[in-house]
């Protein structure tokens, strides 16, 4: 037996498998914990458009997104929230709480051409939803009354701006 084949042989190959097996456990229990972290307690979401200016930069933001609020229903008027949409389910989109639940609400019909109004009294278990931009932003004045259950998290705190050097840190 060459001297290669003896110190192969006499390696601890047992002590690396455990010690294999154990960092590959514990990197499966922290990426596991992020998921849920991610999913269920706050993420992070950069967010971009017209819709919501000037709130957000139309290069866009770095935001964090709480995923608690909307469940335990602390979502009031004036939230930023994060929301599927309802005319695209694949998206996200981003729009201020206008109105709640049993709530009045007046909005104009087309902001650009006339100062005709409407008013709506949303559905329980609604929200009604506009962007900041009323020129720009398709919300609830378009698809109606959006679900509560459709809004996925609040906007917390901006981190960045983009570009980088407009950086700003802001927390609500």
């Amino acid at each position: 037996m060459s001297g290669f084949a003896r110190r192969l042989g006499g390696m601890p190959w047992r002590e690396f498998a455990a010690s294999a097996f154990s960092g590959t456990f514990l990197l499966a229990q922290a990426l596991c914990a992020i998921h849920v972290v991610n999913a269920h307690v706050f993420s992070f979401a950069l967010l971009r458009g017209a819709s919501m200016l000037p709130t957000v930069n139309l290069a866009g933001d770095v935001v964090v997104v709480d995923r608690v609020s909307p469940r335990l229903g602390r979502v009031a008027n004036g939230d930023a929230v994060l929301l599927i949409s309802p005319k695209d389910p694949r998206k996200l989109v981003v729009k201020r709480v206008v109105g709640m639940e049993g709530d009045a609400v007046t909005f104009l019909v087309d902001p650009g051409n006339s100062d005709a109004s409407k008013t709506v009294v949303v559905p329980q278990g609604h929200v009604w939803v506009q962007g900041d931009n009323i020129y720009a932003s398709r919300d609830s004045r378009e698809f109606g009354p959006v679900p509560y259950g459709l809004i996925t998290g609040k906007i917390f705190c901006r981190v960045i701006s983009l570009p980088l050097y407009y950086g700003s840190f802001i927390c609500h």
